[in-house]
Formats: structure tokens, C-alpha cells, sequence
């Protein structure tokens, strides 16, 4: 079992930035690939990034590619979400998850409670 945490989300003007962390607790955090999702109203859940256990294979939603950075921090237990140039249509409620390694993605096996990020125009 493993529980995930979010922080980081909040209230920023179109441009600026966020970053986002997401704290593991339970076993074996270093075994599992990481990921973020989100979740717009009225419309499904998304992959937004995700990265394999070791770091070494990094992937993005075309949508956030050239302004999302995903890092992780296995000493930690914590990944990270660096979300420069937002844009209105990042809104969301986003979600950390770790499951399997799934092609270029995640296949999510459990889930943080979100945090909300806003952007305004």
C-alpha cells in the first residue's frame, strides 16, 4: 500500500508558474512508477506526466510537453510537478498516482486526494 499527498496547488495568472509535490508514504515507494493527472470540470481524468521507478524514462501529455517538468526523489519519497507558462486549460484538480509502467505512461494502482490549481487569464 502506498498513500500520496499533494501540495503545491493554488491561484496563479496566466504565464506564471507552479510546482507541485507529491509526498509517498508505505513500502516500497522506489518500486513503483509515479505519474500526474488531472481532472477539469465536466470532464475526465487526463494523464498529465509520469516517469519509470528509476527516473530514467520520463513521459508527457503533448498538451504540457516544453512546459512541465517531472522530477523524483526517491531518497524523499517525493515527486515533483514544475508547471512553467500556464494557461487557462491547465486548470484542473491534479492528482499524483503510482502504479505500473505502461507503455508510455502509467497504469495507476493508487491515488493522492488532488490540489487544485487555477489559472487565470
Amino acid at each position: 500500500q502506498v498513500q500520496l499527498v499533494e501540495s503545491g496547488g493554488g491561484l496563479v495568472q496566466a504565464g506564471g508558474s507552479l510546482r507541485l509535490s507529491c509526498a509517498a508514504s508505505g513500502r516500497t515507494f522506489s518500486a513503483y512508477a509515479m505519474g500526474w493527472f488531472r481532472q477539469a470540470p465536466g470532464k475526465e481524468r487526463e494523464f498529465v506526466a509520469a516517469s519509470t521507478w528509476s527516473g530514467g524514462s520520463t513521459y508527457y501529455a503533448d498538451s504540457v510537453k516544453g512546459r512541465f517538468t517531472f522530477s523524483r526523489d526517491n531518497a524523499k519519497n517525493t515527486v515533483y510537478l514544475q508547471m512553467n507558462s500556464l494557461e487557462p486549460e491547465d486548470t484542473a484538480v491534479y492528482y499524483c498516482a503510482a502504479g505500473a509502467a505502461k507503455g508510455e505512461g502509467i497504469h495507476p494502482l493508487f491515488w493522492g486526494q488532488g490540489t487544485q490549481v487555477t489559472v487565470s487569464s
